[in-house]
This record gives structure tokens, sequence and C-alpha cells, in this order.
């Protein structure tokens, strides 16, 4: 999930009895993790901090200092025992000293160096399981905070514009600040990371374990791979069903891009635009609910709005996106002539069903809990023991179907209890990267609330901007991308947030929740947009082409990704509701705008559209933003009568080809 599934290389240097350990602190976190979402609810400063502790842990054990391809040696081992120490301490030193912590005025000494000890392994572990961008981030923070001149490093504040200036703080208040309270490192990014993400994070390793992805990419082929482009398409399908249960881009692309993007190649579509429709499908799981990465949880916590409503109004925008990205890959199809694939090289919907039925009950039983009022943690703790009891009940009727013995009972009880305890160490190494990203997340939040930094680069937008909202909105994106390009898409959402959501909100008055999914959605970008798409890359190493050419194919699939969050700007209510009539005026055109500008990009609807009528639909599509109602209807009534057009042309021409009406470049559905 930004809660980022792990791609764990070979890990042939590590010695056997440091890949038990992982194994067992791996299953010690998950089953803790699980106690406390399901037995016995534990206060913010044990749950996070021990989190924390274990996750550094298995951080410096998974990661070791010189790369993982390395051997540690002796300087690696005295490096990392000595961060493996300082880790147990880090998590274990606020939930032993709590009462003593929380009736002192000043801290003591000890607090502040065990906090300053806290900060270092905390973005040292960044550095190796994030990347080095996030830990330059995290220390740059640190040392705005110090300069001032009250600060620890007065001189750096004459480098610093007038407007970043600050009085500055020691050392003593700035590891107060990070790790004795609820707004550093022990902040609302790492309570969510464990407690929320971590329990579906698990979630999403039970499924994998037990099959669900198989089920899902062959439901997905069994759907759409007799159309034209069918194994584009089903990646399409596929990517969402995935990424409901999954919410990372790169582990999207690995699961389903194996199957997805060797079927593309075959059917004709060139290497780098089958990874690229791979990567753009697939950014779009983390945006799909019920789960969306870590977005939801999150801004459930900083907007204090139900999750289950956060869920409910994102659905609709997801279906947005995947419809644009299903859209653009049919006209790429219908472009190069491309058929469909066989009865016989396809699945059967019924024997897919038949085979793996199970794995909806899970899905049924979350969607149904959320509805029911349930805590987000609380759903996630039944829903991982609905897919257990389903996973069993479905090997216990295939054993008794099969014929039982005593034998082949013990050998079913030890395939579950090592699936079981599988599941537990994957999702435990799963949640590792984006925890480590929160806590480190944590620290810029705690500077920007002690510095006020938020409100000064609110100030600076709005000079940049001129009060404009779409300068504004540019700007976002601007540097939602420049983020991306270090951080993962839950910690640049979260820094993002942190520093424009007030100008958004207060200035520009955007509504809270728009403001969120605005800044949420653009933070997708860095998945898919060069010159750093991590998404694409992922998708070039499957297809065997050119990075950079399949980021670029990326891109251009995945603009949905730009232009839905300026429909929420400014048609709120497919977001907020409204009355019947505007949501549904809101809906169509949104529609309407979206394939307006799929068809305009690739000059091909039902048949080629001439350079005029590409032209011209840009100022319809434009029209569609505008907030007027009869701009909005012009442009509507424009990009109509373009694509009508459209229509009757390819109708004429299939006619005198002899073709039945809506023929072979007919829209499929």
């Amino acid at each position: 999930m930004t809660a980022t599934t792990e791609i764990n290389p070979p890990e042939v240097t590590q010695p056997r009895f440091i890949l038990r350990a992982i194994t067992v602190i791996g299953i010690a976190l998950s089953l803790f993790q699980l106690y406390a979402a399901g037995v016995q609810p534990l206060g913010l400063f044990f749950q996070r901090p021990i989190h924390l502790g274990f996750v550094l842990v298995l951080c410096f054990l998974i990661y070791p200092v010189f790369g993982r391809g390395r051997p540690r040696g002796a300087l690696g081992w005295a490096i990392d025992g000595v961060l493996i120490a300082t880790s147990l301490l880090a998590g274990a030193w606020l939930p032993i000293n709590i009462d003593t912590i929380a009736n002192q005025i000043f801290p003591r000494d000890i607090d502040v160096w065990v906090g300053v000890v806290t900060i270092i392994v905390t973005l040292e572990a960044a550095r190796r399981a994030v990347g080095l961008s996030m830990t330059l981030i995290g220390a740059f923070f640190i040392v705005y905070a110090f300069a001032g001149g009250r600060g620890e490093l007065p001189f750096l504040s004459d480098w610093m514009p007038g407007i970043m200036n600050h009085r500055g703080y020691p050392l003593e208040r700035v590891a107060s600040q990070m790790t004795l309270g609820a707004e550093g490192i022990f902040g609302i990014p790492l309570g969510v990371a464990s407690t929320f993400v971590f329990i579906f994070v698990l979630f999403g390793a039970f499924l994998e374990v037990t099959g669900a992805g198989k089920f899902f990419i062959d439901l997905a082929y069994a759907a759409a791979g007799k159309q034209r482009g069918g194994p584009a398409k089903a990646a399409v399908i596929a990517s969402a069903g995935m990424g409901s249960i999954s919410g990372s881009a790169i582990a999207n692309v690995v699961t389903t891009g194996a199957f997805t993007i060797p079927l593309m190649k075959k059917l004709g579509y060139r290497p780098a635009q089958a990874g690229g429709i791979e990567a753009a499908a697939s950014t779009g799981g983390q945006i799909m609910p019920p789960l969306m990465g870590a977005g939801a949880f999150l801004m459930s916590e900083f907007t204090r709005v139900p999750y289950v409503d956060i869920v409910l109004v994102s659905i609709f925008p997801a279906i947005l996106y995947f419809g644009t990205v299903y859209l653009l890959v049919h006209i790429a199809a219908v472009k190069q002539g491309m058929v469909g694939l066989t009865a016989e090289e396809l699945p059967r919907v019924r024997e897919v069903m038949a085979e793996g039925w199970h794995f909806l009950f899970p899905l049924v039983a979350l969607v149904a809990l959320l509805i029911a009022g349930y805590s987000p943690m609380r759903v996630g703790f039944y829903a991982i023991l609905a897919v257990i009891a389903a996973a069993a009940a479905r090997a216990l009727w295939t054993f008794v179907a099969a014929g039982p013995t005593a034998m082949g009972f013990v050998a079913l009880c030890r395939r579950g209890i090592a699936l079981t305890l599988e599941a537990l160490e994957l999702g435990a190494r799963n949640a590792v990267a984006v925890s480590v990203a929160c806590a480190v997340a944590g620290i810029i939040v705690g500077v920007v609330g002690l510095s006020g930094l938020g409100l000064k680069f609110s100030a600076m937008m709005i000079a940049f901007s001129g009060g404009n909202i779409v300068l504004a909105l540019i700007l976002v994106l601007i540097a939602s991308l420049i983020l991306g390009m270090g951080l993962p898409v839950t910690a640049a959402y979260i820094v993002l947030i942190i520093l424009v959501g007030p100008a958004l909100t207060e200035q520009f008055g955007m509504p809270v929740l728009i403001a969120h999914l605005v800044v949420f959605w653009y933070s997708q970008d860095s998945n898919v947009t060069p010159p750093v798409a991590l998404a694409g890359f992922a998708g070039a190493a499957i297809a065997g082409s050119k990075p950079m050419e399949t980021s670029f194919q990326a891109w251009k699939y995945a603009k949905g990704l730009y232009l839905i969050p300026l429909f929420m700007v400014f048609n709120e209510e497919i977001i907020l509701g409204g009355p019947l009539p505007v949501v549904i005026w809101s809906g169509a055109i949104a529609i309407l705008g979206l394939t307006a500008f799929a068809a305009a990009l690739e000059g091909f609807l039902w048949r080629p559209m001439s350079v005029w009528v590409r032209l011209l639909l840009l100022p319809g599509v434009v029209a569609l933003f505008w907030p007027d109602f009869m701009v909005e209807f012009a442009g509507a009534a424009l990009i109509v009568l373009l694509l009508g057009m459209n229509w009757a042309q390819a109708r004429r021409e299939n006619a005198l080809a002899g073709d039945p009406p809506g023929g072979p470049i007919s829209l499929e559905t």
C-alpha cells in the first residue's frame, strides 16, 4: 500500500540466522498489530513507539548498511548492531517512561539524548528503505528548525529569505518536539501507518499468499480478453481489482504486468506501449477504493471525515480514471487494427469463479463492515479473519472431495500454518518502507508546526499565483512532481498537504476534503511522469523496453490524474453532493470531457479525426471546467456536435465499405 508492497530481491548474502530472525520478528510484529487491532487497543504512546521499534529492527536486518547485494562484514555488523540496539531503545523508551515524561515540565537530559538517537536511526532507516532523498528532506527540516537567532545554527538565518526566517529552536526543544509528543515522529502519519495501514497491508498479504491475485487477473481476462486489445483492457480491470487490495502502483505492475505485458506484446502493442499501459492502469490502484493506498486513512485523520465517507466519494472519480485509461487503450487497439484473444486462449468466467469465488467473501465482508460503521482497524482485523476462514473452508472442501486421509489432513494443516506464517512475515516486510516514510514525514510535520512554515509557504503560494486558482493548482502539480521524484506517494501527499493545504482551503476557499483529494491525486503523478516514473520503470523492466519511452507512454495514458482533480475543484457536486440534477449534470460533463480529451489526444474515436476537429475539441473541454452553467452547456454542445460528426462519418464509411453499422471501428463496451 504506499502501504507499499515491497519487491524483495534474493537475499543471497544474508546468513540463515538473519533470515530466521527477520521471519520471527516480522511474525511477532504482525501478531502484535493483530492483538492491538482486534483484542486490546493500545494508547498512542504505546502503539506507535513499539511499532516503530519493530520496524526499525526489521529495516536494519533486511537492508545491510552497504546495500542488499553486499555482505556486511565486520564493520557492517558493528554499525548495524549498534543501530539495532538503538532501535530497541527508541521503541521501548517512551512506553517504559511514559508516566515520568508525562508528569515533568521540562525534558530530562536523558530524554533529549534518546530523542536525538531516535531521530538519527529513523533518518538512517529511511535512507535504506525509502531512499536518500527522504533522508535529505527530513534532515533539511531539522536544520531549518535550528536556523534562527535562538537556534543551534543562528548563522543560517542570514541565508534564508525574509519570509522564511524564524526565531530558531535549541536542541532540547527540537528533540522533545520530535519524540516526546504527538506532533513529531510519533504523530499522525506514523499513527496511521501503525494502525490502519499496517492492518490492511497484512490483509493484502493474506490475499496474496492464498492466490487472490491470480483470481483477479484470470477474472479480468475472462471478462475482457475477447475484445480488441483484450490483454490491455484486462490489465486495466485487473489493476483495478488488485489495487483495491494492494494500493501500490509498483506492486500492481509486477503482479498483473507479469501476465498482461507479454500478452499485450503478443497482440501487437509495442513494448513501451504495453509497459506504459500497465503502469498507468496500476497507478489507479492507489486511488481505487476501498483502500486507496494509505490515502483514505490519512485523509480521514487529517480532515476528521469518516473513512467510509471518503471511500464512497472516491468511487466515481476512480471509475472516471479507469474509464479514461480503458478508452485510450481501446482507441489504440482500433487504430492498430487489433483483435482480441480467442476463446481457447482465455479462461472461462464460470471456471474462474468456481475456483476462486471464495476470494470475494473477504472483500464483501470488508465493505459491509465499513458501511456498518466499524472502525477501519477493526474492519481490517475481521477481514483478515474472513480471508483465513474462506481459504480454510475452500481447502477443507477440496480435501474432503478428494477423499480424506489422516496423512492428508496433517499435510493440509501444515500447509495452512505455513501460509499463515508466510502472510504474517510478508505483511511486516511490506510495511517497513511506508512506516519509515511516515516516521520521517512526522519529523516534517513537527518542524512545520514548530516554525509556522505552513503559513509562510501558503503566503508564497498566493504571491506566486496572484490569487488565481488555476495557477495555484499548477504550482501544486509541479511541487508534487518534484517531491514525487524522491518520496513515496504517501510521504509526498503528507508533505504537500501540510505546506499547501492551508492556502487552498483558507485563501482559495476550496473545501477541505476536495483540497486533500486534489493533493492526493496529484501526488500519484511521480509514478508515471518522466523523468522519474517508478511504475513506468517497473513496466519497462518487464516489457524489455526503454524506461523513458515507457514512462512517456504511461504519462499519456494516465492523463486522468491531471484532469479529474480539476473537475473536483470546479464541479464540487461530484464529491460533496448537491441537488440531484446538478450532480447528474456534473457527472455527465466529466464523462463527456474525458472522452473528448482522449479523442483529441489520439486523433481518433469512431474514425480518424482531422486536425481542425481536434483543435475545436480542446476549447470545448476547457469550457466544461468553467464555473458558469451557460459556458459549460456551450462546451458540452460543441463536443457532442463534433463527436456526433465523427460517429456519422464512421457510419457512412462502414455502409459504403459493406460493413454492418458500428462495424470494425465501433466502440466496444
